[in-house]
């Protein structure tokens, strides 16, 4: 399996190229060069959501691992889980929940980035080199990518945050790690502006040791959207007997319901995949009136979901809207965000086929808190709830829905002390940050501010 970019002039890669690569030289996002099928009656034969992604894992790593290696590195990967099986699934009438908030920060993205940063362990060992990983966050990627990295000698990872709208505990979850690898940034400004300093950053390379990597750890990276493709894969062996499967998918940069899209082409029995947002709709807007055009993001109570565009989104144009057509791919997100994205009508309505979309304001959100709790005794957390809507709307015994359940509700202790309810646990990855020293670095949206502290902190060493 080789990979290649949406927009056309990067291609022929193998895997740990683009694993180590992130994003393509020509601007845009690695996709497979075909969708591997995926053996379905063995998927269901399996008995854990590791053995499940051994079949998958592999189907995109051949070019650069041995099998016996990538399925040493699966294995192994996935570490400080709470459930005995990592996913934990409960079902409510004609509605489940996929809860992937089990692991080590309480929220899925542990599970695309311990995967991403065992491969970028074993590159990095296997060249003797060092990488830094620079990203951006307003909710759950950075804690995530911290404590998948902080491990490994070989990384330092320079995390940045907006000095705004994000809970305290997914801050402290960064700025209380006592490791002389990790560095918590938090930048005056929005998500945006953190956003487009990790862009330049990523342009300009200007502060790297020689035959240092620079690695993404956002869900532009392609083996991040593996690891979230196998979770797709163990809802069905655990749920197949319901059907086609539909998914609610609450969504801010579109990783996780691409990884659904992905899972659909390799061969998985979708019949809708309903994109969930908040009031920073640029999603719905597209799905619902053929509208991607940039706007001022707003602050909500659904902080991991406040951004204005959603970096993932061009691999789906690309691969399902324009049948791989990397020219007009590059055309329309070479000119975006000054010019919007509107495709012609035709193309656009093929939308039908597998995607629908909602938008559920604040208001909303608690609403469905409160309603789910009275009625299962079941707390949602408020990224969890915005996928909730849709599902409670279309499910009926015809039509079986899977929420994706994103993060623990201990990461936004306000919204429930609003609504006056209780929590029943915390989950361990929670627990002491209150008690420890927060160390944040804090600057100006400044490249050059960054650029300095990044250099203070990256003398060159043998490893």
């Amino acid at each position: 399996m080789l990979f290649h970019s949406t927009r056309g002039n990067d291609s022929g890669k193998d895997f740990a190229t683009v694993l180590m690569q992130g994003l393509a030289d020509d601007g845009g996002l690695f996709m497979p060069d075909h969708w591997p099928q995926v053996d379905l009656e063995e998927i269901k034969s399996k008995t854990s959501f590791i053995d499940v992604a051994k079949c998958i894992v592999p189907l995109f790593t051949a070019s650069s691992f041995s099998y016996a290696e990538t399925i040493k590195i699966v294995e192994d990967t996935w570490h400080d889980f709470e459930h005995s099986d990592l996913v934990g699934i409960q079902t409510f009438d004609d509605v489940s929940i996929l809860e992937l908030f089990h692991g080590p920060t309480a929220a899925f993205k542990d599970f695309g980035l311990q995967l991403a940063a065992a491969f970028f362990n074993e590159v990095l060992e296997s060249e003797n080199k060092t990488a830094i990983v620079l990203g951006a966050t307003s909710g759950d990627t950075g804690p995530a990518a911290i404590d998948a990295c902080k491990g490994y000698k070989r990384i330092k990872s320079f995390i940045m945050l907006p000095n705004g709208n994000m809970s305290e505990v997914q801050r402290r979850q960064m700025s209380v790690i006592d490791a002389d690898n990790v560095f918590a940034l938090r930048i005056n400004g929005t998500f945006d502006d953190c956003q487009d300093l990790v862009k330049h950053a990523f342009r300009q390379r200007d502060f790297l040791n020689p035959d240092q990597y620079l690695l993404a750890v956002n869900s532009i990276n392609w083996t991040r959207i593996v690891g979230q493709i196998c979770y797709y894969f163990y809802a069905f062996n655990r749920l197949h007997s319901k059907g086609d499967l539909n998914f609610s998918v609450p969504t801010g940069n579109f990783g996780n319901v691409f990884a659904c899209y992905s899972a659909h082409q390799m061969g998985l029995p979708i019949n809708k995949i309903s994109v969930a947002v908040n009031n920073n709709d640029i999603l719905h807007r597209f799905f619902s009136e053929n509208d991607y055009s940039k706007q001022t993001v707003q602050e909500t109570i659904s902080p991991s979901m406040d951004i204005s565009v959603a970096s993932n989104f061009e691999r789906l144009v690309y691969d399902f809207f324009l049948d791989r057509d990397a020219s007009e791919c590059a055309k329309l997100f070479n000119q975006f965000p000054v010019q919007a994205i509107k495709l012609d009508e035709d193309v656009w309505k093929r939308k039908n086929e597998l995607f629908s979309s909602s938008k559920v304001n604040d208001e909303h959100t608690q609403k469905l808190i409160q309603e789910t709790y009275a009625a299962h005794d079941y707390v949602l957390d408020p990224h969890t709830a915005i996928a909730m809507d849709e599902a409670l709307k279309k499910s009926n015994e015809n039509m079986h829905y899977i929420v994706l359940s994103t993060a623990h509700p201990a990461k936004f202790p306000k919204v429930y002390e609003e609504l006056d309810i209780n929590i029943p646990s915390t989950p361990k990855a929670l627990m002491g940050l209150y008690d420890q020293t927060e160390k944040l670095h804090t600057f100006d949206a400044q490249y050059d501010q960054i650029v300095n502290f990044i250099n203070q902190n990256n003398p060159e060493v043998n490893v």
